[in-house]
C-alpha cells in the first residue's frame, strides 16, 4: 500500500489513520434527519468538523440510506455545488459523494479533491471522469441499490465476494491509469448486508490489505450499531467510536464519521499506545 494518499493538490500521509467528516446536504439522511440540508447549515457544520480535526470533508447531496430513492442530477447539483464552491479553498481536501459521472466532472471542476462513489465507477464514463483528473477515488461495494439493497441480501462468502468485487474495480482503475496512491477501497458496511455480513467483514477487514489500497471504513451511526446496542441513531457515538477503533486495528486508514471530535480523541489514545505519528 502507498504511504500517502494523493487528492488533487493535497497529499496526505497514511502513517496515521485519517478522519473523514460527513456533511449530508439532504433532507432525508438517516444520521441527521436533514439538519444540514441548507447551504448555510451545511457550511457551518463542515467548518465545525474541520475545527474538530477532520482530515477530509465528504459532502453528499443524495441520501443512500436503505430505502432511499435516486435524486435527479439538477437537484444534486443544486444541493452540493454551493457548499463545495465555498469550501474549495479550505485547508483540507473536500470529497464529493456521488455516483453520477456528469456530476463527478462538475464537482472536480468546482474544486473537489476526491470522489466517493458507492457504485465503484461502474457507470458509463465514470472511470474516464476520474482518469482525466488528479483527484482521489473511493471505490465501494454494494449489493443492489439503496432502494432495495436490504431486501434479503445473501452471500455464500461475504468477505470473499466483496474482496473479489473490489479487486476487479481496483484493476479497472489501474487499467485506466489511475495511480494506486489515488485509490481508496470501502467494503460498504450496510450496503446490501445483514448484521452478520457486516460483522464478518469487520472481523476480517485485514484481508482487504491484500488489495494494497487504503481502506476506508464507514460504520458511523449505522443500523448495525443500533441492532447491537438498542440505541437510536443520535445515541450511537460510543458504538461508532468503538467500531472505528476496531476498523483501524484491522488496517483501515480512513474512518468516515459523523462525530469527528470523539473519534479524534479515541485515535489520539490509540496512536499514543501504538507509537503512531502524533495526530
Amino acid at each position: 500500500m502507498s504511504e500517502v494518499l494523493r487528492l488533487g493538490k493535497f497529499t496526505l500521509s497514511l502513517a496515521r489513520p485519517l478522519v473523514m467528516g460527513v456533511v449530508n446536504v439532504t433532507p432525508d439522511s438517516f444520521s441527521d434527519g436533514g439538519g444540514f440540508a441548507t447551504t448555510g447549515a451545511a457550511l457551518d457544520h463542515a467548518r465545525r468538523l474541520i475545527d474538530e480535526g477532520a482530515d477530509i470533508i465528504d459532502i453528499g447531496g443524495e441520501s443512500t440510506r436503505p430505502g432511499a430513492g435516486s435524486v435527479a442530477l439538477e437537484e444534486e447539483r443544486k444541493r452540493v455545488l454551493p457548499v463545495l464552491e465555498d469550501l474549495a479553498g479550505a485547508a483540507v481536501p473536500i470529497s464529493v459523494d456521488t455516483q453520477k459521472p456528469a456530476f463527478m466532472r462538475e464537482a472536480i471542476a468546482a474544486g473537489a479533491s476526491m470522489i466517493n462513489d458507492i457504485n465503484a465507477l461502474q457507470a458509463p464514463a465514470a472511470i474516464a471522469a476520474i482518469a482525466a483528473s488528479d483527484v482521489a477515488i473511493c471505490l465501494m461495494h454494494k449489493r443492489g441499490t439503496p432502494a432495495d439493497m436490504q431486501n434479503d441480501p445473501r452471500y455464500d462468502d461475504v468477505v470473499g465476494e466483496v474482496l473479489a468485487f473490489l479487486d476487479t474495480r481496483v484493476n479497472a482503475a489501474y487499467a485506466a491509469n489511475i495511480a494506486r496512491d489515488r485509490i481508496v477501497i470501502d467494503p460498504g458496511f450496510g450496503f446490501g448486508k445483514t448484521l452478520e455480513h457486516n460483522l464478518e467483514l469487520l472481523r476480517h477487514l485485514d484481508r482487504f490489505l491484500d488489495l494494497k489500497s487504503a481502506i476506508l471504513v464507514g460504520i458511523s451511526r449505522k443500523g448495525m450499531l443500533g441492532h447491537l446496542t438498542g440505541r437510536d441513531v443520535n445515541e450511537r457515538v460510543y458504538a461508532s467510536v468503538a467500531a472505528a477503533l476496531i476498523g483501524v486495528e484491522k488496517g483501515a486508514r480512513i474512518i468516515r464519521v459523523h462525530d469527528v471530535a470523539a473519534t479524534r480523541d479515541a485515535l489520539a489514545v490509540w496512536s499514543a499506545v501504538n507509537s503512531i505519528t502524533k495526530l
